[in-house]
């Protein structure tokens, strides 16, 4: 069950922040490892069907998979949010979109969706078995669930936004999906490189400190590249859990 700082989150960020979050990826800093996040996931999963967006916020990604072509249903806890999302859809004119509020840990979705994206919410949970049961159950025979999450040491970074919000922030790598994705039922499980690793590595041009000097020399690039691929999976890797 979600705490309170979950359900007043969005009250508490205020006008300018709801602004931002109802229009990512566009207004963020880091709109190009968002895009590049959501890229790779999409490559993981089925071209169309019917696709449950679990813990959506605004419903930004839920718009960007509407409009890739999936039938999409947005779900979050903070009717707020949801009528941001609610907004944005017309916004984008986009049709094969619906909303609803729930507790992802509770659903009652019953084998109807061919996709489960859980975008950077999985982490959340308070009770992470409870919400891969409703991904579990809200999939068809042969559907996917999909994670991208911020992996080992993200409860440690987040002291202070749990601190200010009194939200969940918890370490949720593939070790520990996987090992929820059994107690419910999914068959078969298979970890990605984070595209998180891969854009800072490779792509992202200003770094800072140490690790600034180090991808400054000839080649480092590939090099760290190449070792993200090799190690970054079991840090915070895409895990696609097959029901």
């Amino acid at each position: 069950m979600a705490t309170q700082g979950e359900h007043d989150y969005f009250k508490k960020i205020g006008a300018a922040g709801m602004q931002h979050a109802a229009h990512k990826p566009w207004s963020d800093s880091q709109c190009g490892l968002y895009l590049m996040e959501l890229g790779a996931m999409m490559g993981l999963m089925p071209e169309g069907g019917r696709l449950l967006d679990m813990g959506c916020g605004t419903g930004w990604t839920s718009v960007l998979f509407a409009k890739r072509g999936y039938d999409v249903v947005g779900q979050d806890l903070v009717p707020e949010a949801i009528e941001a999302g609610r907004q944005l859809k017309h916004q984008n004119g986009v049709t094969k979109l619906d909303f609803v509020v729930g507790d992802y840990e509770s659903l009652a979705f019953k084998e109807e969706f061919d996709v489960v994206v859980f975008f950077d919410c999985l982490h959340h949970a308070v009770d992470e078995v409870g919400a891969l049961r409703s991904a579990w159950q809200a999939l068809k025979p042969g559907g996917i669930c999909i994670t991208s999450e911020p992996g080992r040491g993200h409860e440690r970074r987040s002291q202070a936004v749990m601190a200010e919000f009194g939200v969940t922030e918890r370490d949720m790598h593939p070790a520990k999906i996987i090992r929820a994705g059994k107690k419910v039922g999914f068959r078969a499980f298979s970890v990605h490189p984070h595209a998180s690793y891969l854009y800072i590595a490779l792509y992202r041009q200003q770094q800072r400190g140490l690790l600034g000097k180090l991808l400054g020399l000839p080649g480092m690039r590939t090099l760290v590249g190449m070792a993200t691929v090799l190690f970054s999976k079991h840090q915070a890797g895409i895990v696609v859990l097959r029901k």
